[in-house]
């Protein structure tokens, strides 16, 4: 049953599913494992039959994410990436996809080899850059695809904007939210047609579940979704959903938890003399500052930046860490650091990486929501243990700066 309009976001997150069990009254759901569903008689189908069809513990999970989302209804994947799979059904073929040329490299890859194997044709364009969106548009593509704030640069778009454009053209608007989930944005709101998740992220927080979701503005959009995601055999397991559903209901007070600490975080960066760059919406001077403002609630707890130095001593800075663990994902209630370039980018050429701007100082943090004071001591001893490493080679020739 859909949330009632009127309730606010961590209401519609913590009663998810609630006192839905009819038969013994159990306050949390039951999770239903079962592979399949008996017939109530010949030719007598049940609300559900199959479980890759639809099973009632992942109804109560896509559901809240519509709820949340403001959306007609959601279907619950795998993972991320067979949730944008499922979106690329929408297309037949030849039919084009304009897509951000920053976007995630899972994304990039998979866009790419579709358009390689000629299935879809593909525009990548830079999104702020107005011009070039505007004759990337002329082009009518079928899906615009955004990624806001975009990984791993956080570039910010205007939502709303591009979705007018789009629609002008034709074209259905899809977002990729999972960067801030639903609790500082709302694309379907802003006008889009479709929002995306990775709900191995924020949604279930815990990175103990890989998962997706896709939910639909309309109707007749999620039906089709819905009919592809069955058809592919895509639709996420009855425990993943039972699990992420678990980590639903405390969104709202993580999220404003990992918020806090990636403010204070920042604050310490941008006045270390060690950092070239730091890239976050929440600073005034970050480009998408101001659409950041107007279409989100809050900036997210994402943070990347430029390390003075070569990759040697991005390296030596990774070695002295303690708190933050090396490795890619995000979301989860621990600290987490990576080298997008080598990590969650590999997918994507040297070349393509620096089109994008990403380059090998580059490093990508998803804030925690451990004490931010063991944060910042532990990126200090990271900038502790790569300057010994700087001034042993300084003391034996220039040190190259790879950009």
């Amino acid at each position: 049953m859909p949330a009632n309009n009127q309730q606010s976001i961590e209401t519609i997150a913590v009663r998810a599913g609630i006192e839905t069990d009819t038969q013994h009254g159990a306050i949390t759901p039951p999770l239903y494992l079962s592979s399949n569903y008996s017939f109530a008689g010949f030719d007598e189908k049940r609300e559900f039959d199959y479980s890759r069809s639809g099973n009632p513990t992942r109804q109560l999970l896509g559901q809240a994410l519509a709820d949340l989302e403001g959306g007609f209804g959601g279907i619950v994947t795998s993972s991320g990436m067979s949730a944008i799979f499922a979106v690329l059904q929408l297309l037949k073929g030849g039919e084009r996809i304009l897509a951000p040329h920053d976007c995630y490299g899972g994304t990039f890859r998979l866009f790419k080899s579709y358009a390689e194997k000629g299935l879809i044709t593909l525009d990548f364009v830079d999104q702020t850059d107005e011009q070039a969106l505007t004759v990337a548009l002329e082009k009518k593509p079928k899906i615009v695809w955004i990624e806001t704030p975009s990984n791993p640069l956080l570039r910010v778009v205007d939502i709303e904007k591009i979705s007018q454009l789009a629609k002008q053209q034709g074209a259905l608007v899809a977002v990729d939210n999972t960067f801030l989930s639903p609790v500082f944005q709302k694309p379907l709101l802003l006008g889009a047609d479709i929002v995306v998740h990775s709900t191995t992220k924020y949604i279930n927080g815990h990175s103990d579940v890989v998962g997706g979701a896709v939910v639909a503005k309309e109707k007749q959009i999620y039906e089709d979704i819905a009919w592809w995601a069955n058809c592919t055999g895509i639709t996420g397991a009855a425990f993943d959903s039972f699990l992420t559903l678990r980590g639903l209901r405390t969104l709202d007070v993580r999220v404003q938890r990992h918020a806090k600490n990636a403010s204070k975080l920042v604050d310490y960066l941008v006045s270390h003399d060690q950092v070239e760059h730091v890239y976050y919406p929440g600073l005034v001077g970050h480009p998408g500052h101001d659409i950041a403002k107007k279409q989100q609630s809050g900036f997210g707890s994402m943070i990347s930046f430029k390390i003075k130095g070569d990759v040697e001593k991005v390296k030596s800075f990774l070695s002295g860490l303690q708190v933050f663990s090396l490795a890619e994902s995000l979301g989860g209630v621990e600290s987490l650091i990576c080298h997008p370039s080598t990590m969650t980018h590999a997918a994507v050429s040297i070349e393509e990486q620096k089109i994008a701007g990403i380059t090998q100082n580059l490093l990508r943090v998803s804030v925690g929501i451990e004490n931010v004071d063991d944060l910042i001591d532990d990126i200090q001893r990271g900038f502790e243990t790569a300057l010994p490493a700087e001034a042993n080679r300084a003391a034996s020739g220039p040190v190259a700066v790879s950009c």
